[in-house]
């Protein structure tokens, strides 16, 4: 997959493109539809595939200080991406000049000047430009006059709910990992490289293995069964906190996974947490006696469920 960070490094070779436009916040089953039919339609027309995204997203731009919790970092899109047969994604700079753009100049210089767009498949409800005032029809009128096609994808469905990044948000903050996972198509995940702790874990026999979160928001919080996969583990099963760590008097958003029976040395390595089920919220404890007795009774609790969900 190509790779351009900001419309100004476009060439010549990144022009007549099939595209999609979009956040894909969590690549979930609704945008790996979107992106499924992006690849028929590219196929059908010997068209490369690309996806046109932005960083940071604009709701994150509209809300800056109440930003809505990220699904997935940059990186974890970029990766889900790189796997899904896209040719080319291009993450262009959302900032007040975008923010800006009527829905004619968006189309005239980021879609026909600057991608030579030849099809564009987009949702049905899929807005754009200045006020959110470009629609598909606007997409439709521009696409007749300039030479590209406009395919568009009614919303992707389970149980008669529009499966959404916000649906998942809801899932995930109501503590209901199936439902979350039944969205995206496999478990939340989470994926970062391991730091330096404070070696506490170790020290109450379960030791740690730390990721910053790299997000102004985190959109779960608390205990959880997990699985652990990457530098050498095969979705292993363990048990993590994601939060501030009240317990120990924690200030920064952090996760921390200890994968059971294990003890090698995971630091700087990059792994993926997949977070299987919710145990219980983060909590403050009067003593560390307490605390080591309540994570015995969580790591119980997340082997017994492990090994039912197998």
């Amino acid at each position: 997959m190509d790779f351009v960070r900001g419309l100004h490094n476009l060439r010549p070779r990144h022009r007549g493109c099939a595209l999609t436009v979009g956040a894909f916040d969590g690549i979930h089953l609704g945008h790996q539809e979107m992106l499924r039919v992006l690849r028929e339609r590219a196929r059908e027309q010997s068209l490369p595939a690309a996806v046109l995204s932005f960083e940071p997203t604009p709701r994150e731009f509209l809300s800056r200080n109440s930003p809505p919790a990220r699904l997935a970092r940059f990186r974890e899109r970029y990766d889900m991406l790189a796997v899904s047969g896209i040719d080319c994604f291009v993450c262009a700079r959302f900032d007040d000049r975008m923010r800006q753009l009527s829905p004619e100049q968006f189309i005239d210089d980021v879609l026909v000047k600057g991608l030579g767009v030849r099809h564009l498949v987009v949702g049905h409800d899929f807005r754009f430009a200045r006020m959110h005032s470009g629609t598909v029809a606007t997409l439709r009128a521009a696409g007749a006059a300039n030479g590209f096609e406009v395919t568009e994808v009614a919303p992707y469905e389970i149980d008669g709910v529009r499966v959404s990044s916000s649906a998942i948000r809801e899932a995930l903050d109501a503590g209901d990992m199936p439902l979350a996972a039944k969205y995206l198509g496999r478990p939340y995940r989470i994926t970062g490289k391991v730091i330096a702790g404070q070696r506490l874990g170790r020290k109450l026999g379960y030791p740690t293995a730390n990721l910053r979160l790299h997000r102004r928001a985190t959109p779960l919080a608390g205990i959880f069964a997990v699985r652990v996969s990457g530098a050498g583990l095969d979705a292993a099963a363990g048990v993590a906190s994601l939060g501030t760590r009240p317990a120990v008097g924690g200030k920064e958003l952090l996760l921390e996974a200890h994968v059971f029976d294990f003890d090698g040395d995971l630091y700087r390595r990059y792994v993926h947490v997949d977070f299987i089920a919710r145990l219980r919220d983060e909590l403050w404890f009067p003593s560390m006696d307490a605390l080591v007795e309540q994570m015995h009774q969580d790591a119980a609790q997340a082997r017994g469920i492990l090994e039912r969900s197998g």
